[in-house]
């Protein structure tokens, strides 16, 4: 049986760094639970896993607006994200084709 091409691919950045590292962290403490989240919501949505892949990334370079999440096709980087704008952005992006404008990350930061 052929694998179907990917409708999206969500790349989820899982980095954790250590305390007083000068860098922030997309896995951050009331953050830890992110990408499970994202998986059990998808299921629960009945967004299809075969045409909708989730994938665990390391660093996305946008570490000072994260949680951060990259949506393809399309490059888009959405910020700061919690369990609400995770639920939206499945809704209307994933599951409908509409980017929510609004979690994307500033352009001046995504050119």
């Amino acid at each position: 049986m052929q694998m179907p091409k990917p409708k999206n691919i969500i790349f989820m950045c899982q980095v954790k760094r250590p305390p007083n590292f000068p860098k922030p962290s997309c896995v951050r403490e009331g953050k830890e639970d992110l990408f499970p989240y994202t998986q059990q919501k998808m299921m629960e949505m009945g967004i299809d896993p075969m045409t909708n892949w989730i994938v665990p990334t390391g660093c996305l370079n946008r570490c000072n607006f994260g949680p951060v999440m990259l949506v393809e096709p399309g490059s888009y980087m959405y910020v700061d994200l919690d369990k609400a704008k995770i639920d939206r952005i499945l809704e209307e992006h994933i599951k409908n084709g509409n980017p929510v404008e609004e979690y994307l990350i500033p352009k001046e930061f995504w050119a």
